[in-house]
């Protein structure tokens, strides 16, 4: 089964705890942070982590869509994310940030932008807990796929199974009923979805729409 990790970026903030436990079926509570410089849209503090952590038992994966995410890591840290995914593009010192992280007591990860090559993951893969790979240029929610991500998908699944990690593949953006059950063939582990999961009438039935497609 599919693990499914609902973005709230694109929830109702207003009436934030009805929205979190709308989604209480799925495996993860994704959190984009942005910092309006690395992407061009600003959204949650490390506050935020520990006002969502009151509200529910999900594991939090703050994705920091920023620049200097080495100053920001302890923060999300010390609030209650489990786990911290960065960016590829961010830091020239990605083998440094990934130990701050485990440092902080949370699970890493390492997101990739859809024109960002997967060389850069050849001496990392053993030190990460996941890679995200972006099937949108981030910085805002209800984009359309690029399909030229997908075989993308496919060559990092065939590069985890060869090495022997246990690395785990998510994906983000873009994801909707027509093109969900390509994704999950394409050899993933988990998936992001918000504007799917919180534009349906019943986001609760949706949840567990996604973790039970079959392929």
């Amino acid at each position: 089964m599919i693990e499914l990790a609902p973005s709230i970026l694109n929830s109702d903030l207003a009436n934030i705890k009805q929205e979190v436990a709308k989604i209480s079926k799925a495996d993860w509570l994704h959190l984009d942070v942005m910092d309006g410089h690395f992407v061009p849209n600003l959204t949650f503090g490390p506050m935020f982590v520990s006002a969502i952590r009151t509200i529910t038992s999900l594991p939090i994966e703050a994705h920091l869509m920023v620049d200097n995410p080495e100053f920001l890591i302890p923060l999300y840290g010390k609030e209650g994310s489990s786990r911290i995914i960065i960016h590829a593009e961010a830091s020239c010192h990605l083998h440094r940030l990934i130990q701050q992280i485990k440092e902080a007591g949370c699970q890493a990860g390492l997101a990739l932008n859809p024109a960002t090559s997967l060389d850069c993951l050849e001496y990392l893969l053993p030190d990460l807990d996941l890679v995200l790979l972006m099937l949108v240029n981030p910085g805002f929610g209800g984009q359309k796929l690029i399909p030229e991500v997908i075989p993308k998908i496919k060559r990092l699944r065939k590069m985890i199974d060869t090495a022997g990690c246990a690395c785990k593949i998510e994906v983000d953006g873009g994801i909707n009923w027509e093109n969900a059950a390509l994704v999950i063939d394409s050899g993933v582990d988990v998936i992001v979805a918000g504007t799917l999961i919180y534009s349906d009438p019943h986001p609760e039935a949706a949840v567990m729409r996604l973790k039970n497609l079959k392929i």
